[in-house]
């Protein structure tokens, strides 16, 4: 079993950054691929960025070039450094953990998800 216990959401103003923060507990962390998802109201999750156990890093298009993922497997941490935010990136963000490793952008390759924390992007 894994939990996911995601911070570091808020309100910024457009243009602001924020780094979110993804604390895993289980023993699998280093071996999992990781992902971050969000959803705005009325609207569907959808994926941000992933990184594999590897390292190997995924982004949306969307959050190409202004979103960094990275982890650190000593403290079963993953982050989103969000930089450039602008107001469509308002949604609930939620940290996912698939077992099988290698990153992916489908929802239903992650096994574990956290409770999500809330970004506003508002002037």
């Amino acid at each position: 079993q894994v939990q996911l216990v995601e911070s570091g959401g808020g309100l910024v103003q457009p243009g602001g950054s924020l780094r979110l923060s993804c604390a895993a507990s289980g023993r699998t962390f280093s071996s999992s691929a990781m992902g971050w998802f969000r959803q705005a109201p009325g609207k569907e999750r959808e994926f941000v960025a992933a990184i594999s156990w590897r390292h190997n890093t995924y982004y949306a298009d969307s959050v190409a070039g202004r979103f960094t993922i990275s982890r650190d497997n000593a403290k079963n941490t993953v982050y989103l450094q969000m930089n450039s935010l602008k107001p469509e990136d308002t949604a609930l963000y939620y940290c996912a953990a698939g077992a099988a490793g290698s990153g992916s952008t489908s929802l239903t390759a992650y096994d574990y998800w956290g409770q999500g924390t809330q970004v506003t992007v508002s002037s």
